[in-house]
């Protein structure tokens, strides 16, 4: 599996899987992103943070260290 933070901007995936291990697992999971949803990228910066998601037709920035632990 590879992380969000791999896709590329317009680029949509369905979430397989959070990784626990990763302390920003938790708030990942409380703002939406769970198992079985489909995520677009709208924005990626040339470097740094943060991304920007679609997810259940809601706009949700995040950091790349929390992007890393939504698994595709």
């Amino acid at each position: 599996m590879r992380s969000a933070i791999e896709l590329k901007i317009g680029e949509k995936a369905i979430i397989n899987d959070i990784d626990n291990t990763n302390p920003s697992a938790r708030r990942i999971l409380e703002v939406g992103f769970t198992p079985g949803e489909e995520i677009e990228l709208l924005f990626k910066p040339v470097f740094g943070d943060p991304l920007a998601f679609s997810i259940r037709g809601t706009l949700i920035a995040v950091r790349s260290s929390e992007a890393k632990c939504i698994l595709i």
